[in-house]
């Protein structure tokens, strides 16, 4: 069964940083990977995706603070976020694409 495992999420004051990880096991073949988040009382919104050979997407309203990677060897991704806000308080969540494998989801909370 194919595992989607987010880590690194965490409490951080504004302005800080933080770099997300998903670990891919068990999963055949590439996708095409994203990023999502959801605050407390919205829906899932979508923050950026990154295609199988490295091009990517950033939301308007994250853009120029957070960037996605992978490592197709290692079977990750990575989001990073600087110049954190407290309005991207949310549980982040890797999703690979045209498929439902979805990850847990990891808590980054920005509060003072």
């Amino acid at each position: 069964q194919v595992q989607l495992v987010e880590s690194g999420g965490d409490l951080v004051q504004p302005g800080g940083s933080l770099t997300l990880s998903c670990a891919a096991s068990r999963m055949r073949g590439i996708y095409s990977m994203a990023w999502y988040r959801q605050a407390p009382g919205k829906e899932r919104e979508l923050v950026a995706v990154i295609s199988i050979d490295g091009f990517t997407v950033i939301e308007d309203f994250v853009k120029g603070r957070f960037t996605v990677s992978r490592d197709n060897d290692k079977k990750m991704v990575y989001l990073q976020m600087n110049d954190l806000k407290p309005e991207d308080t949310a549980v982040y969540y890797c999703h690979a694409l045209t498929t439902n494998f979805w990850g847990q989801g990891t808590q980054v909370t920005v509060s003072s």
